[in-house]
């Protein structure tokens, strides 16, 4: 398995997490799925129960959004199993996807429709945790552009794999890095109000660092050495760690 591209699929997932688009929204989203009001989710005093409801109809919005997102990748990396005689020319067109993302993240140049977002406007949860994992696999599906030039940056290297087992797993990467954050701001809501307010000043940065990483991800592809550098990365990967890649 490799190990590279796992960690490029997370830390992709957590760049989509931070995204201006995303971030800013994390408490509404609680508070909608939970159906805690926000003055609520910030009171210190807030009850135990309502905490662990807050906890349970995260981890069941997350659910939601997480199928969405590992189909994707099973449906990626199915699409480059039937395609492998052309392998080559799926890496090449993909490294070159994943680095104009990059450069688009670095704002080399702008694409008017990833400047704005769309997102189904639900008026009313549906009941229950299963109201809430429709509501993840809504924002998966129709959640911002803003988050699909990352999204489609990790397809693009699940396509590169060749077998429906590893796209599952890239994409299952793709979702936990983006779960991790989620499931720990509904653990900790108001810390989370103050870190979110702190790092709003450096989203710029953030944009940029996922721009570097992309197309650092995407030149690797070009030239063929990612295949080379999950070579060197498992000679340090310890055998427990294998057996359960």
């Amino acid at each position: 398995m490799t190990e590279v591209n796992i960690f490029v699929a997370f830390a992709a997932g957590v760049l989509s997490f931070l995204s201006p688009c995303v971030l800013p929204l994390i408490p509404s989203y609680l508070s909608f799925v939970s159906g805690v009001s926000l003055d609520e989710l910030r009171g210190d005093q807030a009850r135990a129960r309502m905490r662990l409801r807050v906890v349970l109809n995260s981890l069941a919005f997350i659910i939601g959004f997480s199928i969405v997102f590992v189909s994707f990748g099973a449906s990626a990396s199915l699409l480059g199993a039937l395609l492998m005689d052309y392998r080559n020319g799926i890496r090449l067109i993909g490294g070159l996807f994943v680095l104009a993302v990059g450069l688009y993240l670095l704002g080399a140049f702008r694409i008017a429709a990833l400047e704005q977002y769309f997102q189904f406007n639900l008026k009313d949860k549906p009941a229950g945790y299963l109201g809430s994992i429709l509501v993840g696999i809504t924002f998966a599906v129709a959640w911002t552009p803003c988050v699909g030039p990352i999204l489609g940056a990790t397809l693009a290297l699940a396509s590169t794999e060749g077998e429906v087992g590893r796209g599952v797993f890239l994409l299952s990467g793709y979702a936990a890095g983006l779960a991790l954050p989620f499931f720990l701001s509904a653990l900790a809501i108001n810390s989370f109000f103050l870190f979110s307010q702190f790092l709003r000043r450096y989203l710029n940065a953030i944009h940029i660092l996922a721009g570097v990483l992309l197309i650092a991800v995407g030149v690797l592809l070009i030239t063929d050495y990612m295949a080379v550098l999950n070579v060197y990365v498992l000679r340090f990967t310890p055998n427990w760690l294998l057996q359960r890649l």
